[in-house]
């Protein structure tokens, strides 16, 4: 019994040995100082970019970061889904709580600056840009769009144009359609495909702001870039006659849409025209690499493309965008990864898989296809404005009832009722 009793005593002992020596382990600091060291190396990259062609380029970009900074690690924190309205919705959650990830995507124009840098959710970067270099490699309208209160906020890492109507090519031969320069002239080519049985221009606005888009370069074609931006600057009012002008024409250009349209995404109606079945797609260059590398089609041979009637010489832009969000805890590592996104070879590693073309212009122009360089060689010249559909001209608030108003219009077609509900929004912008 006694040899049982110091037993216990023994074990009771050694159990109080083990537990002090694991106190003094966990106040030592050491675990804890490695723990803090490995997290403030991680670097966590928020995006929507799950899809085909842009996942590639984001991983590229990726192993390109990698490579350099083998000592920092990513975390890809990419949200699939709803063309970036699920990520967008997680990404709000997470700032409102006051836990940002490292950097996130964003568009450049309203939806970073009236959104995240008016909420004070954003570090200026102006320093950043001169210690790169970068003040003249990106084009000062596209750094005005990344700008608020003469501060800069984030890093462009690509561009698409949202003016482009991509058409099929041995429908326009079979049929005997020049490529249209003027509201006139589309409209012209359209009534003579219609007349063949082919549908002369596809949508699909499951999803609203591919109605919005068309809608948005129609009010460009009329007004031109200079007057597009007071529009929505609030210089010019919706009431404008050239606005109605606009909605008439954007009604007469649905005459000619199929009418299924409702119940097709954009690649549903991307693959009306490849099949010949529709002529012509109003789509940012994103549907470039859906025909190229999704539908394996040959670019001037089964497709073709050109500015939107009537804006030529104007681009709408919608470029990705990364910054520095308040709050993090290890921007220095974050800033390496920006100097990789806004870097010649973080550029051309990312754009030519994703089928965008980079913000720099400096960028290695062999390294894209001939719808690349020609998209460069516009960029470098023409006029930028931002889009209305994919969040740069306008704010959040006003973007939704715009497109609400634009989902009413395709089906009901009533102008002043159009107008008004702009107007009424208008303050929103």
């Amino acid at each position: 019994m006694k040899k049982l009793y110091g037993f216990i005593l023994l074990l009771v002992l050694a159990l109080v040995l083990a537990a002090c020596s694991s106190d003094s382990s966990g106040d030592s600091g050491d675990s804890d100082s490695g723990e803090s060291e490995s997290a403030g190396k991680k670097v966590e990259i928020f995006s929507w970019w799950t899809g085909a062609g842009e996942e590639d380029g984001l991983l590229a970009l990726i192993d390109l970061f990698e490579e350099k900074h083998p000592d920092i690690e990513i975390e890809n924190a990419a949200v699939a889904g709803g063309a970036g309205t699920n990520a967008k919705a997680v990404l709000a959650t997470r700032m409102q709580g006051d836990d940002p990830p490292s950097t996130f995507q964003v568009h450049g124009g309203d939806e970073l600056n009236e959104g995240w840098v008016a909420a004070d959710k954003m570090e200026p970067l102006n320093d950043f840009y001169e210690e790169n270099g970068w003040m003249d490699k990106f084009p000062e309208e596209l750094i005005d769009l990344v700008s608020k209160d003469g501060n800069i906020y984030s890093v462009p890492v690509d561009i698409h144009r949202g003016n482009v109507i991509f058409y099929n090519m041995k429908v326009f031969e079979e049929n005997g359609i020049e490529v249209p320069t003027t509201f006139d002239e589309f409209f012209a080519a359209a009534d003579k495909l219609k007349e063949a049985g082919v549908t002369p221009l596809a949508l699909g606005d499951k999803e609203a702001w591919t109605a919005t888009q068309i809608f948005e370069n129609v009010l460009l074609g009329v007004l031109g870039p200079d007057d597009y931006k007071k529009l929505f600057e609030g210089e010019i009012g919706f009431d404008d006659e050239r606005v109605k002008e606009a909605a008439e024409k954007f009604g007469k250009m649905l005459d000619y849409i199929n009418e299924d349209h409702a119940s097709r995404n954009w690649q549903d109606s991307a693959q009306l025209v490849a099949n010949g079945e529709a002529a012509m797609l109003n789509m940012g260059d994103w549907a470039k690499g859906y025909f190229s590398n999704d539908l394996e089609l040959e670019t001037n041979k089964d497709f073709g493309y050109f500015e939107f009637p009537a804006t030529d010489g104007s681009f709408a832009i919608i470029t990705d965008t990364f910054g520095l969000p308040k709050g993090i805890e290890n921007p220095d590592d974050v800033k390496e990864f920006l100097k990789v996104l806004g870097s010649v070879e973080g550029q051309d590693a990312f754009n030519p898989l994703k089928g965008s073309i980079p913000a720099r212009v400096d960028a290695d122009k062999s390294k894209y296809d001939e719808y690349g360089q020609e998209t460069m060689e516009d960029f470098k010249g023409a006029r930028l404005v931002p889009s209305l559909a994919h969040g740069s001209a306008a704010s959040e608030g006003f973007l939704t009832k715009a497109n609400q108003a634009v989902n009413i219009f395709v089906t009901q077609r009533d102008v002043d009722t159009f107008i008004k509900a702009l107007q009424n929004a208008a303050p929103e912008m």
